[in-house]
């Protein structure tokens, strides 16, 4: 099962929580806005029994929710550091409004100075706020009002978002210092790592089967088995070399299929939290081979296997070149371009969605292929010829199964197009993925 997660705080910065969280697809985030202290401590014990940790938007709920609550899970904040003053700063130089002097608060002496030295503006005016950790709203707004008041700065930063909205309403000129998405992650992976259900996955099996796309083919364009051969054992060293650094154990299946274990803490931590296979760039760079991988979790060595199996003949059905990945609870991870490192991977797609899929006629051919165009073009929507060249069918087979899948619920009409000549064509829109998107 996904880790629940708690995620209370104002409105902005909870969306920026839960856009960064969609990269992290081991947690199921549940949502609450707090627009002060008394409303984060009613969501934490709302949410308390329900998740493994909480996540608060700043250090004044995060401390309300410590002394106030009886919390049997650990509770976290997103604290700024000087990555979150930068675009403040931006904004402000744009405005004209550096020259007359700043006032900062949540955030440390060094870590201002640092920003302004980086931006080449370590002559401007700041004056620090040097009071409580935990300072009130209410003294973050008196200590800026006074600056404004006696002239000395003319422009304040906050990281409150409340006393933000003081100074506005007061018309004093100040820019609300966000955290960067940096922070949120740190944030989020320090949650992680502090779940009971992370750390008993942490020695939870993982079994990978890695295929090369086509070695047949590109076997028969070698000159000779000899060089056949070297290319096979170059392979194979690749994928030890891969396996030694998840300190796993590989083992051939056949001249283009090998098959590895590893535990699943080293698995994620290796690849970033799913999202890239270094292997793949490197075969890809040095051969100009391709690879598909399919990936499996379960509470057996058996389970994990077909999970793995499974996986596999999902990135072979998308054409290769992926990476999918199964777990214990058949939710779907995928698909990752294996060549692109950089290609972040969907949020997971539920047993329950697959089988909706497959109940309204879309094998798992059509679906992994959707994914994986979806997680590569940011794309819902088509036309039928778009939809028949990319499923490799004709546009009549493609008109029969737009028509099944909008019976079943998966597709509906978005609008038309309209043609020079002829009746305007129909855009369908995939609106039971519209919510795996990245």
């Amino acid at each position: 099962m996904q880790i629940k997660v708690g995620v209370i705080g104002s409105e902005a910065i909870v969306s920026r929580v839960l856009r960064v969280l969609k990269s992290f697809p081991t947690f199921r985030p549940l949502a609450r806005i707090a627009r002060d202290e008394g409303e984060a401590i009613r969501a934490a014990e709302e949410l308390g029994t329900d998740v493994e940790a909480l996540v608060l938007s700043g250090a004044l709920s995060h401390r309300a929710v410590k002394l106030r609550t009886a919390l049997r899970v650990p509770a976290f904040y997103v604290p700024l550091n000087g990555a979150g003053l930068y675009k403040a700063m931006f904004a402000a130089l744009r405005a004209g409004k550096l020259e007359d002097g700043i006032s900062v608060d949540s955030l440390t002496k060094a870590m201002v100075a640092r920003t302004l030295a980086d931006l080449g503006l370590a002559h401007a005016k700041t004056v620090v706020y040097d009071g409580p950790a935990y300072a009130s709203a209410d003294k973050l707004v008196e200590f800026h009002r006074r600056l404004a008041d006696s002239g000395e700065c003319a422009m304040a930063f906050t990281g409150v978002e409340q006393a933000a909205e003081q100074l506005t309403r007061l018309s004093i000129p100040n820019e609300w210092i966000l955290p960067s998405d940096q922070d949120i992650i740190v944030t989020l992976e320090r949650a992680l790592l502090s779940t009971e259900s992370r750390r008993s996955k942490e020695s939870q099996i993982v079994v990978g089967i890695i295929n090369v796309d086509d070695f047949g083919k590109l076997a028969m364009k070698r000159a000779s088995e000899h060089e056949v051969q070297k290319l096979k054992l170059d392979i194979h060293r690749m994928a030890l070399h891969y396996a030694e650094l998840l300190d796993g154990y590989l083992t051939p299946l056949g001249g283009d299929e090998y098959l590895f274990f590893t535990t699943r803490g080293i698995f994620e931590r290796e690849t970033g939290g799913y999202k890239t296979i270094p292997l793949s760039k490197d075969v890809y760079q040095s051969y100009g081979l391709s690879l598909s991988v399919g990936i499996g979790f379960g509470t057996s060595a058996n389970d994990a296997g077909t999970n793995a199996r499974n996986a596999l003949r999902k990135a072979k059905e998308a054409g290769g070149n992926a990476c999918f990945i199964i777990r214990e609870d058949a939710t779907l991870i995928g698909p990752l371009e294996m060549a692109d490192p950089v290609q972040a991977i969907l949020a997971p797609t539920d047993a329950a969605l697959i089988r909706q899929a497959e109940e309204a006629g879309m094998t798992g051919a059509y679906l992994s292929r959707l994914l994986q165009h979806m997680a590569k073009f940011k794309k819902y929507e088509y036309k039928v010829h778009e939809l028949a060249s990319l499923l490799d069918i004709t546009t009549r087979s493609a008109h029969r199964l737009l028509n099944q899948w909008i019976d079943g619920g998966l597709v509906d009409i978005a609008g038309f197009e309209k043609v020079p000549k002829g009746r305007p064509r129909q855009i369908y829109r995939f609106t039971f993925l519209m919510g795996k998107s990245l």
